[in-house]
């Protein structure tokens, strides 16, 4: 069902429909000073001659007052129509001639009034144009003097309704576009949030939590041999204090969002993960031919390596373990390897408590960077954890 057009919104502050608005108070202003020239040069100076003068002068300054007064139908906007449609009324009874000055009050009327307020007062201008038109007959029977006047109110009338249905139409879509632009915006900024909040968990199950849990484990054994072997419980005290000062390293740098501790120095990502293995105890080598990388890449591979050593450490009761470094033509791979407990892939759950956040936190960091990570593994017979990035450039993939 159309919408009535005292429901569409007008909006005075619209270029179109100023543009409209002073085409029709030049078109008025053009036809009442045409009608004035045309009675008085047709016409003999007589009695009503003056007043047809007044009447002129005091309907454009009237029309004048329009603009000021705005185009809402507010009590004072209606009696300044009335006035004016009044005054007109009175010069088409005394000069005919003023009867097209109707077309521009048709547009004022239904820019004012509600619908059938506006189309009563089209209707009785309309028949003031036709009494009009009969008179300037001088009796004579003419059916266009009739159907003409009907015929242009009704195309004025359909033609300011569909405009202004249509311009009610768009209002309404730019509003649907903007409310779709902000909830957008809203979801944008949402996922961005949830998408930072995985990051930093990521980051802290893969250093800070991971390093708390070493000290933890030390401070125990410190605890369980301080009374019987105190230079190895001093060991543990001072290894638990040197993973303490790379914690508060890497927690200061998550404040300022960079690099990883181990790369800050400059080494590069080989002599981090070189550095890793020394304090995990494991046996880093390298392989292939080494091609700078970017620091995402850096930094991704280094977690990985992070988080699958402190599965072991944690869960593998492994004997040894390996870190190997492979650059290929097209990718480089990091495979981490354990002689450990090992366990089922298939069976391994996010939720379940063995190696619970790592596995999919590893994964996720992988995906981020166009590659893919793999575990094999059996139980009672060691796990080896693959982790392969492409060298080349690629679209970063969602998690």
């Amino acid at each position: 069902m159309t919408r009535p057009l005292a429901e569409a919104p007008r909006t005075p502050h619209d270029p179109d429909a100023r543009w409209l608005a002073r085409v029709m108070h030049l078109a008025f202003f053009l036809l009442l000073g045409a009608s004035l020239v045309r009675f008085l040069l047709r016409h003999d100076w007589e009695d009503r001659s003056p007043w047809i003068i007044a009447l002129t002068g005091a309907l454009a300054s009237l029309y004048l007052l329009g603009p000021v007064l705005g185009t809402r139908a507010a009590p004072r906007r209606i009696a300044w129509l009335c006035t004016v449609v009044t005054v007109w009324v009175v010069l088409v009874v005394l000069a005919p001639s003023f009867a097209w000055c109707a077309v521009p009050l048709f547009y004022t009327g239904l820019r004012t009034l509600p619908p059938r307020a506006a189309l009563g007062l089209v209707t009785v201008l309309t028949a003031f144009v036709v009494f009009a038109q009969v008179q300037l007959s001088h009796g004579g029977w003419d059916p266009n003097l009739i159907v003409a006047p009907p015929a242009v109110a009704a195309i004025a009338t359909a033609v300011f309704v569909h405009a202004e249905r249509q311009a009610a139409r768009q209002r309404a879509l730019i509003e649907d576009l903007l409310r779709t632009r902000r909830e957008l915006a809203a979801t944008e900024r949402r996922e961005g949030t949830l998408a930072e909040r995985q990051r930093l968990s990521m980051e802290i199950h893969d250093t800070l939590a991971q390093g708390l849990s070493s000290q933890q484990m030390l401070l125990q054994a410190a605890d369980r041999t301080w009374d019987s072997d105190p230079a190895t419980a001093r060991r543990h005290v001072r290894t638990a204090e040197s993973i303490a000062e790379r914690n508060l390293a890497e927690a200061r740098r998550f404040v300022h969002d960079l690099a990883p501790a181990d790369l800050a120095g400059g080494g590069g990502l080989e002599e981090a993960l070189r550095g890793l293995a020394t304090r995990e105890s494991a046996v880093f080598r390298v392989d292939g031919t080494a091609v700078p990388l970017p620091d995402r890449v850096q930094s991704a591979l280094l977690r990985i390596a992070q988080g699958a050593l402190a599965n072991i450490r944690e869960h593998a009761a492994a004997r040894s373990a390996a870190l190997t470094l492979t650059y290929l033509d097209d990718q480089v791979v990091l495979d981490v390897a354990d002689d450990g407990s090992g366990f089922d892939p298939a069976a391994h759950r996010p939720q379940d408590g063995v190696r619970g956040h790592g596995l999919p936190a590893m994964r996720v960091r992988a995906q981020q960077l166009g590659g893919t990570l793999t575990v094999e593994s059996t139980p009672g017979e060691g796990t080896v954890l693959s982790a392969s990035i492409p060298l080349a450039p690629t679209t970063e993939a969602g998690p």
